[in-house]
């Protein structure tokens, strides 16, 4: 059985096919699916879809890209929902420094009043970590919460060994199948086979053999939601039955057979989120 760790299955371009999507990925030996929340607005599609598919299970929290619609609010309705659902962790929040027009100050208040939530519940977080894995850990050093997951994890070998230290584990999804992801695919095939664990962000985030050619800077202008560097409606929409394609990758890297990669990363998975042992 595989888990993928971080799937947005409640996002608009499933409301289409979901419950194929669902058994696709079931089909495909993928047992559990983490489904976090992106901000309050989508709390209810989260909970509805864990509700409605047992293969799912809940994170409730503010992405720091969503931060510019929130309100201090929205973090008491957070506190609300994970004493009332119990979810599986805090997430997906953190900080992003990608996006030039941003409120890192702003970021920055609502990931530590996040981290507060989850070392309160004594709940693990998915951490959002896009060129920002510093004042992440920075921050993760001042609240320390019972780990969780660097999601998307494209730091340094030295940053990934300070996540580890403070008990987390290293997300590893599409962006692995890339050849030219040089950095990510060493990080892949050296560091201990018990800090990885693997993801799909599905719908985002789509594996190599999904992805479409790069866009124009044409078309790149023309489109105001962007995904990994491309425009949304160019992106080829990722699903979770892609996961043990993306297991296979890791297994080619580390040299080592696709139920060795299983095994290991669906225990890393419920080690670090104890709450998929609830349906594991």
């Amino acid at each position: 059985m595989l888990v993928d760790t971080h799937c947005h299955l409640d996002a608009a371009e499933f409301d289409a096919d979901r419950a194929e999507v669902a058994e696709a990925a079931a089909h495909a030996g993928v047992g559990l699916i983490v489904v976090p929340s992106v901000e309050r607005a989508n709390f209810g599609a989260v909970a509805s879809v864990c509700r409605e598919y047992s293969c799912c299970l809940a994170a409730y929290g503010i992405h720091p890209m969503y931060v510019e619609r929130a309100r201090e609010a929205d973090l008491d309705a957070l506190r609300e929902t994970v004493v009332r659902e119990h979810p599986l962790a805090v997430g997906e929040i953190g900080l992003d420094r990608f996006v030039d027009s941003r409120d890192d100050a702003r970021q920055e208040f609502y990931f530590n009043a996040q981290l507060q939530i989850a070392r309160d519940a004594g709940l693990p977080v998915l951490l959002h970590v896009r060129r920002a894995i510093d004042p992440v850990l920075k921050q993760l050093r001042r609240c320390r919460v019972p780990g969780g997951i660097a999601h998307a994890f494209n730091g340094s070998r030295q940053q990934a060994e300070e996540f580890v230290k403070l008990g987390f584990k290293l997300g590893f999804g599409g962006g692995m199948t890339f050849p030219r992801a040089s950095r990510i695919r060493e990080l892949a095939a050296t560091l201990p086979l018990d800090a990885i664990v693997l993801e799909t962000d599905a719908p985002d985030m789509s594996p190599e053999w999904m992805a479409p050619p790069a866009p124009s800077a044409a078309a790149g202008a023309a489109s105001d939601a962007v995904v990994d560097g491309r425009p949304r409606a160019l992106a080829a929409r990722n699903t979770p039955d892609q996961l043990p394609r993306i297991a296979h990758t890791l297994a080619g890297l580390r040299g080592i057979t696709v139920q060795a990669v299983a095994e290991a990363t669906t225990a890393n998975a419920t080690a670090v989120l104890p709450g998929l042992a609830r349906i594991h």
